[in-house]
């Protein structure tokens, strides 16, 4: 279904590239702070937290508690989706960096297994749930504020800036513990340097706090207030009125989401524990692609803008598709040089492909008046599915079967799924495009 056509004051270039700045800036802090707990939980949390299970286990307990967030996605995403069409993009924008970042520096300071027992692990899930909540209201509000404040014709290019802190915050998250890592011995790594970045990253939480609140509210929702068009219970409004579309949002993310997840977070436990490589050997792979994931991912948002979002998101799927044996042929290898450059073909070939057009492709989908709410119940939804769940469905895959065959068949079947609902899914972008006239939001 194509929203109704609405119109928008248009904002200033200077104001578009202010509110892109903004979302990605702040987008790549949470993932900061996301992805120094999925590294952490794959390299240490094991030993520290549940130091009683064999290594293996260990780590699955560990990557349980990184799924522990992702199952709290959705409920932040419905919890800020609600307020968002409510009340406004902007104000959740701050709330979600704040709880992130609270609940970041709060593991830092968190006492180990041998230190406190049981409530250790116990308190390092509940603060995961904040992160999660906190994660799920934050990206409808970024991708949304985005597309929002984008010319029609760029939408794709500059909903890919919020896209773009990922890559971005995974790149520091990496580096910082690649740095630590270097410095520290490994006992001093595990006893206390695996703090430093979670304690150092409310440094960045409060530099995003401040831009964030610079922005001014979306134009769109400031019209659709204006033309009394705020509905009161938005995500009951969406789910009423476009179900199919919040479920092509969700099967439309499976391919990325599942498969960035086993390229980024559980190599580290299939390569240091089944392989024997070297922690920093790992990380550099991933940090290569996380920067070039600086470019590719705005690459495909302006692709996006010149050929339709349902083809590049095809073109994506097809090279995670075809990735899914050869990328643990390479790790198997132990050669870096084949590892790197089989991450940068999944990763930044493939899954940018997939992951840029999101904002764009899904925004196009809602009226105004629900589109937060569409958009993240939709994109939390799988997160919890295919995100949250891979790296354990991965690890339990390996600690049954003692290969990789059945993940590389997990993979296949995540991106099926995208595959198909691209093929069954409208394109409104694309199809205006072939009419030779701009799909408004």
């Amino acid at each position: 279904m194509q929203p109704a056509p609405s119109t928008r004051p248009a904002p200033t270039a200077k104001e578009t590239r202010r509110v892109a700045g903004a979302t990605l800036i702040g987008t790549s802090i949470e993932w900061f702070d996301f992805f120094v707990y999925g590294a952490a939980a794959a390299l240490v949390f094991g030993k520290l937290f549940f130091p009683t299970a064999n290594p293996l286990t260990g780590t699955l307990l560990a990557l349980s508690t990184f799924g522990v967030g992702f199952i709290a996605r959705p409920f932040g995403g419905v919890i800020f989706a609600h307020f968002g069409d409510r009340i406004g993009r902007k104000s959740m924008l701050v709330l979600s960096v704040v709880m992130m970042g609270g609940g970041t520096f709060a593991v830092g300071l968190l006492p180990t297994y041998e230190a406190i027992g049981l409530a250790a692990p116990i308190i390092l899930v509940l603060l995961r749930i904040v992160q999660g909540i906190g994660l799920g209201g934050e990206w409808g509000a970024a991708a949304v504020m985005a597309v929002e404040y984008a010319p029609p014709n760029r939408r794709g290019f500059f909903g890919s800036f919020p896209q773009t802190g990922v890559p971005a915050g995974m790149l520091l998250a990496n580096l910082s513990l690649l740095i630590v890592s270097a410095v520290l011995s490994d006992e001093a790594f595990l006893s206390w340097g695996w703090r430093i970045p979670f304690l150092a990253s409310i440094v960045l939480v409060v530099v995003g706090i401040v831009i964030r609140l610079k922005v001014a509210e979306s134009p769109v929702f400031e019209q659709a207030r204006s033309a009394g068009k705020i509905e009161r219970q938005p995500v009951i409004a969406v789910l009423r009125r476009q179900p199919l579309n919040v479920l092509r949002a969700a099967g439309l993310r499976f391919a990325e989401n599942s498969t960035f997840y086993i390229h980024t977070t559980f190599v580290l436990t299939y390569g240091t524990i089944v392989l024997g490589l070297a922690r920093s050997d790992l990380l550099l792979a991933v940090i290569v692609s996380s920067a070039l994931g600086l470019v590719s991912i705005p690459f495909y948002g302006w692709a996006c803008d010149r050929y339709g979002r349902r083809p590049v998101v095809l073109w994506g799927s097809v090279v995670l598709l075809a990735m899914s044996w050869p990328y643990f042929w390479a790790l198997d290898t132990r050669s870096l040089f084949l590892i790197v450059v089989a991450t940068v073909i999944a990763v930044n070939i493939g899954n940018s492909a997939v992951y840029a057009p999101q904002p764009a492709y899904f925004s196009e989908l809602f009226e105004p008046e629900v589109r937060y709410s569409g958009a993240s119940i939709g994109a939390q939804g799988a997160s919890v599915f295919a995100g949250g769940l891979a790296p354990v469905i991965a690890t339990a895959l390996l600690d049954a079967t003692g290969g990789w065959g059945w993940i590389a068949v997990y993979m296949s079947a995540m991106v099926l799924i995208t595959i198909v609902t691209a093929l069954l899914s409208p394109d409104p972008y694309l199809a205006a495009l072939k009419r030779g006239e701009p799909v408004r939001v």
